[in-house]
């Protein structure tokens, strides 16, 4: 990207900066929340004049954003109509906190803590088919050690896996795939789960949706929507939040050879380095919220009704909390992120994708004395704003 060029706040809009939007956001953090050309007309059905949005990018302003649901929404298909309904994600309260409620009793950290020895396993044998020499580490590994976690997790057939990666990247439009191709795949992922939640409440099974759709609390229960919501959700953030954090501390590790050197020596890199990636990569730029009421934020004035997108990846390199942001460090004494939300909308999957990354760094770290780029570049996605991951992501792996 040219860091000489004038950028106009209609930028945050465009494709074009969505594998390096970072001098985008240098560009317009400092002021307030910039009001920009969100959606295009023509983008969606329904969408015949241009969607306007504003845009938070200092930490600050974000942070209060997200822990003031009443005033921000998350209920964002209600004005979007092309967005797909994901349960807790575009909830708020009281629904979300009942909800989130009966969702942590089904996804608690013992289930996460007692998928590690499983995890380790399939970790290692996706590693150890990666030989020596050039490799692709998406198709390799990043891509199917989560896909793999999901569909045990739901309790759904390993060789199902591939189909849900489609089904995943129509729903997130990750791959670019034409619209009337996308509601189809989304509709099958729909079909789906609505048959695999009926045959839960037919038949328990030791599974997630098995769990999600037994769990009550208070006399409640997930109905079949809200159980197929959540599945989306899972599927979703599940695959491509941990997908984009092993392959982005990957890219960045490839490239200080030293500090790979390091974390062989010490396992105790790993923790801060996992933070880091998440910090200065994060896989998640940004959400939109929707403002319930006219609210007065960062000098700006935000009209009730509208589209409020919070960017994540602009707060999380903000020089009034991170110092040097733009410079990858371990030994960095601030660790609050953003990468992972906040409030109450605060990842439900955040532990169990960290351990999934910790785990698969782990393996590589096992078998490989050195990581370095491949010949061919590596390629950012250009098409889903919500993310920052690589399309392709060669490398070379060295084992002495």
């Amino acid at each position: 990207m040219d860091s000489s060029r004038a950028y106009v706040p209609d930028d945050l809009g465009s494709t074009e900066f969505l594998a390096d939007p970072y001098p985008l956001y240098r560009a317009f953090r400092d002021g307030p929340p910039v009001y920009f050309k969100r959606i295009p007309a023509g983008a969606g059905p329904g969408i015949d004049k241009p969607i306007y949005a504003w845009g938070l990018l200092k930490y600050a302003d974000i942070l209060a954003a997200v822990r003031d649901p009443e005033a921000f929404s998350s209920n964002t298909p209600s004005v979007m109509t092309m967005v797909p309904r994901f349960t807790l994600l575009h909830d708020d309260p009281p629904r979300h906190t009942l909800l989130r409620r009966l969702v942590s009793k089904a996804f608690s950290p013992r289930r996460v803590s007692d998928l590690e020895p499983w995890l380790v396993r399939v970790a290692g044998e996706l590693v150890d088919k990666l030989g020596e020499g050039p490799t692709e580490i998406l198709d390799g590994l990043a891509r199917p050690l989560p896909m793999r976690v999901i569909c045990a997790l739901l309790g759904i057939p390993s060789d199902q896996a591939v189909t849900f990666r489609h089904w995943s990247e129509a729903t997130i439009g990750y791959a670019g795939i034409p619209a009337e191709e996308r509601r189809q795949r989304i509709g099958e992922l729909h079909a789906f789960l609505g048959r695999e939640v009926a045959a839960r409440r037919a038949k328990h099974t030791d599974d997630l949706i098995a769990a999600l759709v037994e769990a009550e609390i208070e006399g409640a229960r997930l109905n079949d929507a809200e159980a197929v919501g959540f599945c989306m959700t899972l599927l979703v953030a599940g695959n491509e939040t941990t997908t984009g954090l092993i392959g982005n501390c990957l890219h960045i590790l490839a490239q200080e050879p030293e500090l790979w050197r390091r974390a062989r020596e010490d396992r105790g890199l790993v923790e801060p380095i996992l933070t880091e990636t998440l910090r200065y990569a994060s896989p998640t730029q940004r959400l939109t919220r929707v403002a319930r009421r006219t609210v007065e934020i960062g000098g700006a004035t935000i009209p009730e009704g509208s589209l409020v997108d919070v960017v994540y990846g602009a707060a999380n390199r903000d020089p009034a909390v991170f110092s040097d942001p733009d410079t990858f460090r371990v030994d960095r004494p601030t660790s609050e992120g953003l990468a992972f939300g906040s409030g109450i909308h605060f990842c439900l999957g955040a532990a169990l994708a960290k351990t999934e990354a910790r785990i698969a760094l782990n393996a590589m770290l096992d078998r490989y004395a050195r990581v370095e780029l491949g010949a061919e570049p590596a390629v950012r996605q250009r098409v889903a704003f919500a993310t920052l991951n690589f399309v392709s992501l060669p490398l070379v792996l060295y084992k002495r």
